[in-house]
C-alpha cells in the first residue's frame, strides 16, 4: 500500500512539473510550429502602431510577434488574448513594466519614449495581428 501511494505521489509531482513548465514558456506560440505569421492588412492607426512596436518592442517581442530567445515571450499566444490579458495589462506594461509572471525572461521594463497615442496604435497593432493569427 505505501509503494502505490509513494507511486501516486510520484506521478502527481511529475504531472505538476510538466503543467509548471508549459506555463512558464515552454509552449512558445499559439501559430502552429513552422506556419508563417499572418500579418493583417495595415492602414491608419495600425500603420502607426506597427512603427512603434518595431521601433520600441521587437527587439524582444519580435517582429512578427513571435518572440526573441532569451529576451522576450511571444505575443501571438494564448496568455496575452484579451480574456486573460486585457489591453490595460499592455498599456501598464509599456508605461510601468511588468513582473515576470508566465515565462522565464524576467521583468519587463518600462517603455521609454511612447506618448499616449503610439501606446495605443501599438496595443491596436497587436490585437490586429493576433486576430489575424486565431489567437481570439
Amino acid at each position: 500500500m505505501r509503494n502505490l501511494a509513494i507511486g501516486l505521489v510520484s506521478a502527481l509531482a511529475l504531472a505538476a512539473v510538466v503543467i509548471y513548465s508549459k506555463g512558464v514558456g515552454t509552449d512558445k506560440t499559439s501559430v502552429e510550429a513552422g506556419k508563417p505569421v499572418v500579418m493583417p492588412e495595415l492602414t491608419g492607426v495600425l500603420l502607426t502602431g506597427q512603427a512603434a512596436y518595431e521601433a520600441k518592442c521587437s527587439a524582444c517581442h519580435g517582429v512578427e510577434l513571435n518572440g526573441v530567445d532569451q529576451k522576450g515571450p511571444p505575443l501571438l499566444h494564448k496568455y496575452y488574448e484579451p480574456n486573460h490579458h486585457g489591453d490595460a495589462a499592455f498599456v501598464s506594461a509599456i508605461r510601468v513594466g511588468a513582473p515576470a509572471h508566465h515565462w522565464k525572461f524576467g521583468d519587463m521594463p518600462p517603455v521609454e519614449g511612447m506618448g499616449e497615442a503610439d501606446i495605443a496604435a501599438v496595443v491596436a497593432f497587436i490585437r490586429a495581428v493576433q486576430k489575424a493569427n486565431g489567437v481570439f
